[in-house]
């Protein structure tokens, strides 16, 4: 009796040993396929960088961050400012401006001066006035009238001469004063010619020199007196104001920081498996997490030619230390959703055949 009773009791603890181990295993296998599932749902996000699905390859990135130091090109007081931080700002907008008193007195100087010169110029292209081409003949005439009396002079003293009614030195007086009368003659009328021909064209070529370096001076001056309107060179936003009105500003000294916003785009990077299937030009879709329903048209703008290691502050699950390409998405958000910096996904259909040109304007 006791041995059949030890007999039916190991019977018992081996089927409850069996079920156990049975329970276990469909509970494993639950398990496993529940993780499946999950993970067909999910997209597969652990192979998302390389697979993505059928012909998806999914990127990891942050809307890139550029950022301008507005700065006057030279020095003076800052008048005021017309932007705080975050103050979105068009291409053009006048952001800061310096006092432009000086620049502007420097201004009026220098077109006065060219004014002056402007004028020489023209006098010198006109030539030589009536009054002053008859006065260099009247000139002439004078010394004309001289020389022949010196010439008669001389004649009756040379007459006297023979007759020994005068000294010798009375005819070298003489004949030394019609030397000096043909001399001033000669004199007369070369000014008399140059007076008929006018400026030389050196003297011309000179003034309309000094006249075009005058003109570059004033155009300077004007320049220098716009840019002390300090303008946005394009959209963007102000992230910080680094000086205040009052101060005193370099040249080139960093007034606003701003963050260009346009165009858009977004720094992800490329595994090297998967460098074979994009291309410059492919269209894309970009994603964020805080309107996962929405998708914003996108396209591979830019490749990089050389290799890196995937910067931390990238988010992707592949190994950190396999080598990447850093590409740039361009990214269409008309109603600036996108915020610089934050992170976003990129799904790029790997099956396109080439590359398109698309826009934003498409």
């Amino acid at each position: 009796m006791n041995s059949n009773r030890r007999i039916i009791a190991m019977d018992r603890e081996d089927q409850r040993s069996r079920r156990t181990v049975r329970g276990a295993g469909w509970r494993c296998l639950l398990a496993a396929v529940g993780t499946a599932l999950a993970l067909a749902a999910a997209g597969c996000p652990e192979q998302g960088g390389r697979n993505g699905g059928a012909g998806k390859l999914t990127l990891y990135g942050t809307i890139d961050i550029r950022e301008v130091q507005l700065a006057f090109q030279d020095g003076g007081r800052i008048l005021g400012l017309s932007v705080d931080e975050g103050a979105v700002v068009d291409k053009g907008q006048v952001v800061a401006e310096l006092d432009p008193a000086r620049f502007r007195m420097e201004v009026e100087r220098l077109a006065g001066e060219v004014v002056a010169q402007a004028r020489l110029v023209e006098r010198l292209k006109s030539g030589s006035r009536p009054q002053e081409i008859a006065g260099a003949k009247a000139a002439v005439a004078s010394a004309r009238a001289n020389l022949k009396e010196a010439e008669l002079v001389l004649a009756r003293k040379l007459s006297l001469q023979v007759t020994n009614r005068i000294s010798q030195q009375e005819v070298d007086s003489a004949r030394a004063r019609m030397e000096t009368w043909q001399a001033t003659l000669k004199s007369a009328e070369e000014e008399l010619s140059l007076t008929i021909e006018g400026p030389r064209r050196e003297d011309v070529a000179a003034a309309e020199a000094s006249l075009a370096a005058l003109g570059a001076a004033r155009d300077l001056a004007e320049q220098r007196l716009a840019d002390t309107k300090l303008r946005a060179p394009a959209e963007g936003v102000i992230r910080t104001r680094i000086l205040e009105p009052g101060a005193m500003a370099s040249a080139g000294a960093p007034v606003l920081t701003m963050a260009l916003t346009n165009p858009l785009w977004v720094r992800a990077y490329i595994n090297e498996p998967d460098l074979g299937r994009v291309r410059e030009g492919m269209r894309a879709e970009v994603q964020n997490d805080s309107r996962p329903d929405k998708r914003y048209k996108a396209w591979v703008g830019f490749i990089s030619s050389t290799a890196e290691f995937t910067p931390k502050t990238v988010e992707t699950t592949e190994l950190r230390t396999k080598l990447v390409y850093r590409t740039r998405i361009f990214v269409c958000d008309s109603g600036q959703e996108l915020r610089l910096g934050m992170p976003v996904t990129v799904v790029v259909d790997a099956k396109q055949n080439q590359s398109v040109n698309v826009s934003c304007d498409d």
